[in-house]
């Protein structure tokens, strides 16, 4: 028995290391991934600046932005009023549909 317990704890640390090293490796992508935006947008702008004033073209470029994050910060808000209260409200129903049937039967 308690070679087993050796066993899964020495298998559990493993996995938990695993798990920190690919989180790290995500967080690491983020932060690139984030880069390359960042280095895609100033592409944008420099290519709107062949044609148009650079300060319009990245006033374009901002308000195209400002759209995007406006509309991903209402979906976001729409799902977080769906979420909350953070209760499990249809397990909830069913305890109380169970606890109803449980009282009926002891009654009869």
């Amino acid at each position: 028995m308690h070679g087993e317990l050796r066993l899964a704890q020495a298998e559990m640390e493993r996995k938990g290391k695993r798990l920190g090293k690919s989180g790290g490796l995500f967080g690491g992508a983020g932060v690139i991934g984030f880069l390359t935006l960042e280095a895609l947008t100033a592409t944008v702008i420099a290519a709107l600046a062949v044609v148009l004033p650079v300060w319009a073209a990245a006033l374009i470029v901002t308000g195209v932005l400002g759209v995007i994050t406006a509309v991903l910060a209402l979906a976001g808000k729409k799902e977080i009023s769906q979420a909350t209260p953070p209760v499990p409200e249809q397990a909830i129903a069913s305890v109380k549909e169970d606890m109803a049937e449980i009282k009926e039967r002891a009654r009869r």
